[in-house]
């Protein structure tokens, strides 16, 4: 891979397969609004989830690179998708990250509404 951006597909393609493996149905892959760009949307039973996916060269660079900033981003525009799916509506929604490193499995943290 030699952009960043080719490295970024190639992290959500690992975690959009994680995710197929874990019994999800991707609903949208770089959503964009006018807020921001969500990286993946995804659903299991009542469950939609909104997903930021990391892509650096170890675990923990990957988790350092979540920022406050980008969870409100990820917040605001999951609402706009919320609101042009109503069919959504009555499901919980939740904010998760999947971080991919070189030559490691993926790491899939589960609601993280709040940085630590």
């Amino acid at each position: 891979m030699n952009t960043t951006e080719e490295k970024g597909y190639l992290g959500e393609f690992i975690a959009v397969c994680l995710l197929k493996l874990k019994g999800y149905r991707i609903l949208a892959r770089r959503y964009k609004t006018v807020c921001g760009e969500i990286d993946i949307i995804a659903q299991r039973n009542d469950v939609v989830i909104f997903v930021e996916v990391k892509c650096r060269k170890n675990i923990d660079k990957c988790y350092n690179a979540i920022t406050a900033k980008q969870l409100r981003r990820i917040q605001r525009a999951s609402g706009i998708f919320m609101n042009y799916h109503k069919n959504l509506e009555r499901n919980f929604s939740r904010y998760d990250v999947i971080l991919v490193a070189n030559w490691k499995l993926p790491v899939h943290i589960t609601n993280i509404s709040q940085l630590p």
